[in-house]
């Protein structure tokens, strides 16, 4: 069972303001129960669907959320909390979640203005939380939804060529890079260089090695030998330090040249190395040695290589992937919906400023299919709406009263969702230039709602 790291010093990893307007609501007595919402506002331009990615690590952090002495020490020395009265920081030692926590499931694919996320709880419970969910969501929302069209062009041909995870080196830290690995393998990655995160995940984890170890030997084939000697059933062999396929040739005067298991391509011309490449080995009767390309790849340079039948069998992708080069943003935003007073009373809320308009109200996400089995649509009603008919809901109970209602699934079975939700996409949202995105729909009530509340 891997292993996962709780969020024990994650109190601090938040903006001031989420903590300023938490005394605000202790100093003012504002005891109003909330109900936040953690969508994408507008959909990337070059994306048609985003895969759900980031809850375990929201679960961690929402359960185990806790103010150290050190933390509280230091809020209190700051010059913004001067007037705060003593009893805040009494509430921060003993904070704890008691709200719920509604979500869509890891690996779901979903559309702009959709909840993917929704806690309803005292108001600073759910506000607290804001800078943290949007950043473990952000991250691995936008590099699930990118290694899974780098996974669709691997596979374009139909053939099942493994897309494995090259990026820490180029995220955004390593802590990012750790989420990034995650991410990928739920979007159907085979894994992950990144030894962190197949501890911490259970994800299978694969290296080979650097033009460094080549260039540390005198010869190349001296290289090689050594490195086979080390690892004689895991071998995969750098070919192009020097001479790509010069190499090749070296690795089939090699003595033990039939425990290699690969070679790996990680520059120049792609397709027309990897079938020479090919050719030289089948001469030798290496069929059975692999052919692992990498280099600054993308999902369209893969499509690319598979339609000009590169012998290729797997890709290594790193950078492209792991930052989303492309769209390396979201519109992510959490925002307050309704409020419920002690007496019962419900306020709904929205905001009407131009180009950040939100609609309120609590929300479920309503979705049809075709008789072919495809996402026919989606419809956004409001959260206690009669479902419509051959309609599945989307929004699902994960925390209730503070509690994890039931044992969240592990990256494999997650990875196996997202796929099976991949499928259910429409062709035409399987575009990669400018591909058509499904308009997601708002039910007449939630209409009249906006109106009665916007005007």
């Amino acid at each position: 069972m891997p292993s996962r790291s709780p969020a024990g010093g994650n109190a601090l990893k938040t903006d001031l303001y989420e903590l300023t307007m938490a005394a605000g609501y202790w100093q003012n007595k504002v005891n109003l129960t909330a109900t936040f919402e953690l969508f994408c506002h507008t959909m990337p331009r070059n994306r048609s669907y985003l895969v759900a990615c980031g809850l375990q690590q929201a679960v961690d952090y929402i359960l185990n959320l806790r103010f150290s002495a050190a933390d509280i020490k230091y809020l209190k020395r700051l010059p913004v909390f001067r007037h705060v009265k003593p009893a805040f920081f009494n509430y921060l030692k003993r904070f704890r979640f008691t709200g719920d926590v509604w979500a869509v499931p890891e690996g779901e694919t979903v559309f702009a203005n959709e909840p993917i996320l929704q806690v309803k709880a005292p108001i600073i419970e759910a506000q607290v939380m804001e800078t943290y969910l949007l950043s473990v969501y952000h991250v691995q929302t936008m590099v699930a939804s990118k290694a899974m069209r780098i996974v669709q062009a691997a596979h374009a041909d139909g053939v099942a060529r493994g897309v494995v995870d090259f990026g820490t080196r180029r995220a955004h830290g390593p802590e990012a890079g750790v989420l990034a690995a995650r991410a990928a393998y739920v979007a159907g990655c085979i894994g992950t260089s990144n030894v962190h995160a197949a501890r911490q995940f259970g994800v299978p984890v694969f290296g080979t090695m650097a033009h460094s170890w080549v260039e540390a030997f005198p010869k190349e084939e001296e290289a090689f030998e050594k490195y086979n000697d080390v690892f004689p059933q895991n071998t995969t062999l750098l070919i192009d330090t020097y001479n790509t396929l010069a190499g090749a040739e070296k690795l089939v005067n090699m003595k033990k040249k039939r425990s290699i298991n690969a070679v790996r391509l990680d520059s120049g011309d792609l397709k027309a190395l990897s079938k020479k490449v090919r050719h030289i080995l089948d001469e030798a009767g290496l069929k059975g040695v692999k052919i692992l390309a990498s280099g600054n790849l993308n999902e369209y340079k893969i499509q690319e290589l598979v339609r000009e039948g590169s012998p290729i069998d797997a890709f290594g992708v790193g950078t492209e992937m792991v930052i989303s080069r492309d769209e390396p943003a979201l519109d992510l935003t959490y925002k307050l919906v309704e409020t419920q007073s002690k007496s019962g009373k419900v306020t709904y809320t929205a905001k009407s400023s131009e180009g950040k308009e939100t609609v309120p109200g609590r929300k479920q996400i309503f979705r049809q299919y075709t008789p072919k089995g495809d996402i026919a649509r989606d419809i956004i009603g409001l959260f206690n709406e009669k479902r419509p008919s051959g309609a599945r809901t989307l929004l699902e109970p994960v925390i209730l009263k503070g509690r994890l209602k039931k044992k969240l699934p592990d990256a494999d079975h997650i990875r196996k969702f997202a796929r099976e939700r991949f499928l259910q996409l429409p062709l035409e949202l399987l575009i990669f230039d400018e591909p058509q995105a499904l308009e997601t729909q708002y039910s007449d009530k939630i209409l009249a709602l906006k109106k009665k509340v916007l005007g």
